[in-house]
This record gives C-alpha cells, sequence and structure tokens, in this order.
C-alpha cells in the first residue's frame, strides 16, 4: 500500500513536469498566441486535458450532486488548476501578473478575443508582402524564393492557407525579367510542382548563369552591338553638296564647291555634272547632259 503510495505522485509529478517542459518551447510575448496556444494544445491533448480549456468549470449544489458528478467536478477542478499553472508558467512576467487568477478556460477565451485583431493586421500585411515581394538588386534568386517560402509558411499557421499552385504563380510572377527564359519555358511545359520543387529547379537555373551577364533587377538592358571596344564615331556631318558622288569608279574626281557657281535665277541654274567630261572604257568620252532646271 505504502508503495502504491509512493508511485503515484512521483507519476503525476513527471507527466507535469514533461508537460511544462513540452509547453515552455514557446514563451507568450503577446505577438506569438498562435504559436504558443498551438503548442499548448498538443501537449494537453497527448495528456487528454485539452477539454479544460473549452469547457468551462461550473460548480454543482454539492448537497443534490451525485458521487459520480463530485468526482466528475473534481477531476475537471484539478485538470483545469493544472492546466492553468502551465499556461501562466509559459507566459512573459507582464502577462503572468494579468492572468494568475484565470482559470484555464477564461484565460483561453479572453486570450483568444484579445489577440484576434492582431492576428488579422498580421494577415493582411503578409498578404500584402507575398504579393508584392521583388528579389533585391543582387539578390540571389534562391534566396527570394525562400523568404517567399516564409510568407506561406507563416498564413498557414495563421489559419489562411495559400493554395500550392497560387504560391507558385506568385513567385514565378516576381521574378526578375532575366528569367522571363525560364518562366515560359515553365508553362509551356504545363509543369506542375510545389514550391521546393520550383526553388530546387530556380537554383539549378540560377547555377547555369553564373559567369554570364545576367541583368540586373533594376537596371535596362541597352543593346550596344557585338563589336569589342568603344563604338567608333562616324565623320562629321558635310554639306550636301559635298556628299554628291558622281559614277561608279571610285577614282573618279569629286566636285569641289568652288566649281559650282552662284547663279540668282533658277532659270540659269545648271547641274554642274553636265559640265564635267566622264572617261568611260575604251577611250570614248560621253557628255552628261542635264536640262536646265525649270521654274
Amino acid at each position: 500500500m505504502s508503495s502504491v503510495d509512493q508511485t503515484v505522485p512521483h507519476s503525476n509529478s513527471a507527466n507535469v513536469t514533461s508537460i511544462l517542459s513540452l509547453c515552455s518551447k514557446v514563451t507568450l510575448d503577446g505577438t506569438n498566441y498562435n504559436d504558443w496556444i498551438r503548442n499548448i494544445k498538443m501537449a494537453l491533448r497527448f495528456e487528454h486535458k485539452e477539454y479544460v480549456l473549452e469547457n468551462e468549470l461550473i460548480e454543482g449544489d454539492p448537497d443534490t450532486a451525485t458521487p459520480e458528478e463530485v468526482a466528475s467536478y473534481q477531476k475537471h477542478s484539478d485538470d483545469a488548476t493544472k492546466v492553468s499553472c502551465i499556461m501562466i508558467a509559459t507566459m512573459n512576467l507582464e502577462l503572468q501578473r494579468i492572468y494568475e487568477d484565470y482559470w484555464a478556460y477564461e484565460m483561453h477565451k479572453e486570450l483568444a478575443e484579445k489577440f484576434h485583431k492582431q492576428e488579422h493586421i498580421e494577415r493582411r500585411e503578409l498578404v500584402k508582402a507575398f504579393t508584392n515581394s521583388k528579389p533585391k538588386d543582387g539578390e540571389s534568386v534562391c534566396t527570394h524564393v525562400q523568404r517567399m517560402q516564409g510568407y506561406v509558411d507563416r498564413l498557414r499557421k495563421l489559419e489562411m492557407p495559400v493554395h500550392e499552385e497560387l504560391a507558385v504563380d506568385i513567385v514565378l510572377n516576381s521574378l526578375p525579367s532575366s528569367y522571363d527564359q525560364f518562366t515560359l519555358a515553365y508553362h509551356l511545359n504545363n509543369t506542375l510542382t510545389t514550391l521546393a520543387e520550383l526553388h530546387r529547379m530556380l537554383r539549378t537555373a540560377e547555377d547555369g548563369m553564373k559567369g554570364k551577364s545576367v541583368p540586373s533587377v533594376s537596371q535596362p538592358v541597352i543593346a550596344i552591338g557585338s563589336g569589342k571596344g568603344k563604338k567608333r564615331k562616324g565623320p562629321p556631318k558635310q554639306n550636301w553638296w559635298e556628299k554628291v558622288h558622281v559614277g561608279s569608279s571610285s577614282n573618279a574626281p569629286r566636285a569641289k564647291s568652288s566649281d559650282i557657281s552662284h547663279v540668282t535665277n533658277p532659270k540659269d541654274a545648271e547641274c554642274f555634272i553636265a559640265k564635267r567630261r566622264v572617261t568611260g572604257r575604251g577611250g570614248a568620252q560621253s557628255t552628261c547632259k542635264i536640262s536646265r532646271m525649270a521654274k
């Protein structure tokens, strides 16, 4: 009899210590309520004590209560006391001072109402950050995808799951222009992958692009030409009469601007080409005749 009395308290003490050790992995500080309550519920579910968070402890009339009702109430009270202590022990000092006299049911209800608005704001900010995220200048595309994966995981913890295909499409649309060919090939192949598989594919593509000239996200691509070195500047602009070239022979003399006489009457204007004699093949000579300019 004495050995049983010593074993039961020792077993209960070990169970409480085990639960407390598991729950203390997350300390409630007012910004991580979802993570904290999830950790609490997992530990309580393992010990069959999760019901105290959902069922209020109501004391009945001891004069009319049956022995079964008294035993049920006593068990509920014992479990609620242990859970309340565990919940308070896993809070920061400020929250401990507020909830040290609460039962587990009342504590759980008030905390859920108090932090519900904060969760809504956090979800809205995460959605905005996820849909508007772009790789930073010079940042590895793999680092960018890891950050996007973090947004998806956080939204799922806030009970706002993102469909895998939608997450992949958002990530593809966020890639820089240097990955346009990768995105096109992905859609043409009708590939359906998870975000983790897309991350692996992009890592392979990024490794293949190393050593090549990949344009920056924020810098436009400018086509300069295939020649090396600086582009040679062309000759300075000339007057239109200096560009006139007569005949097909490259050795033909060019007319000087001084050979053209200035006239005031357009009718007297005659093309200076008509005054030149061009030597053709076999020594024959021909004269280029151009009619006078009519007004």
